[in-house]
C-alpha cells in the first residue's frame, strides 16, 4: 500500500523560496501537488508521471515552481520560487496509479496529510 509523507513548508515573503518535499514507499505511477486555501476548491499545481518523467505545470505557477523526483530517494519535490501572497494554502501530495487525467483530484487515492505554505508581503 502506499504511504506519502510531506515535509518542507513554511513561512516566507514574498518573493521567497520553498521546497516541499514528498517520500513515497510503495509503487505508484502518478504524483501531484494540490493546494487548497481557506474557502476555495482544491486544485493542482503540479504533477508527474513517474515512468514517463512527463510533467504537468498549472499556469499560475509556470516559470516559479518545478517538480522533481529522485528516484533513488523515493522522493517527488516541488521547488517554489519567486512566492507570491496568492500561493499561500495547504499543499498535499497526492499518488494514483491509474490516473488519466493529471490535473483531477478524484484521479488520485493516496494523499499526504498537507503542510501549510504561507506567503507574507
Amino acid at each position: 500500500q502506499v504511504q506519502l509523507v510531506e515535509s518542507g513548508g513554511g513561512s516566507v515573503q514574498a518573493g521567497g523560496s520553498l521546497k516541499l518535499s514528498c517520500g513515497v514507499s510503495g509503487h505508484t505511477r502518478a504524483m501531484a501537488w494540490f493546494r487548497q486555501a481557506p474557502g476555495k476548491e482544491r486544485e493542482v499545481v503540479a504533477a508527474i508521471l513517474l515512468q514517463e518523467s512527463r510533467t504537468y505545470i498549472a499556469d499560475s505557477v509556470k516559470g516559479r515552481f518545478t517538480i522533481s523526483q529522485d528516484n533513488s530517494k523515493n522522493t517527488m519535490y516541488l521547488q517554489m520560487s519567486s512566492l507570491r501572497p496568492d500561493d499561500t494554502a495547504m499543499y498535499y501530495c497526492a499518488a494514483g496509479y491509474y490516473v488519466a487525467d493529471l490535473t483531477l483530484a478524484s484521479e488520485y487515492d493516496v494523499w499526504g496529510q498537507g503542510t501549510q505554505v504561507t506567503v507574507s508581503t
